[in-house]
């Protein structure tokens, strides 16, 4: 069982009220923004419950843009993110939901461009998150650690074949999470890793066949 160290404790230092509600929200915007990695021509905020309820007075909707626009909890531009240059060159909205089936603190981004990709995930206390879904796929990406993100063809030996090319990097895996439409249909991995993974072994995970989507995601900062 993982003990709670000091920072887990204190939290992190943010700007804002809430860490759920904004260092929370700029968390979960930056793992968005390092899993979508393009610029998207649109992207709409779905936020539900708590966060659609209290979200503007405790500067949620300001923590997510700021997060997806690369911002660190701690910036002094969160407080009036909406007038900075960054955020009048992004094409975004925001929409409030109830929904009992989700989440408190629970977000959706639906990012449309080049590639349309919805994610789904929640602020779960103290600064601490989780992203639960990439479009119909279910993940569990917190940003604690370096992670491969795969969206692929299922097929035999796919999962082997890239622990494998992993193996030969010689870095250790620290857990791995599979999910699939159907056999032989669409299918996504994440790979959580303890240290960094080199440039050729991501080339090479990427010449495997049949690989729709290939991403590299780095851990967040504390």
């Amino acid at each position: 069982m993982r003990q709670s160290s000091i920072i887990d404790i204190i939290s992190p230092v943010m700007a804002g009220p809430s860490s759920s509600h904004t260092a929370g929200a700029v968390r979960l915007g930056l793992l968005a923004r390092n899993v979508y990695n393009a610029k998207p021509d649109k992207v709409t905020f779905k936020l539900y419950n708590s966060y659609a309820l209290t979200g503007k007075g405790h500067g949620t909707d300001k923590g997510l843009l700021a997060g997806l626009l690369g911002f660190s909890v701690d910036d002094y531009r969160i407080k009036n993110v909406f007038d900075t240059e960054q955020a009048k060159q992004i094409n975004y909205e925001f929409e409030y939901f109830e929904d009992f089936n989700r989440h408190p603190n629970a977000v959706d981004f639906v990012f449309e461009g080049g590639l349309n990709m919805t994610l789904s995930g929640a602020s779960v206390g103290a600064g601490e998150i989780l992203l639960t879904q990439i479009n119909k796929f279910s993940v569990n990406l917190d940003g604690k650690y370096n992670t491969l993100l795969l969206v692929y063809e299922d097929m035999p030996g796919v999962i082997s074949a890239v622990t494998g090319i992993i193996q030969k990097d010689n870095v250790n895996i620290a857990s791995l999470h599979c999910d699939r439409s159907g056999k032989g249909k669409d299918a996504s991995m994440c790979i959580c890793v303890d240290g960094e993974l080199s440039k050729h072994c991501l080339d090479e995970v990427s010449e495997l066949q049949h690989m729709y989507i290939v991403r590299y995601i780095k851990k967040l900062e504390s």
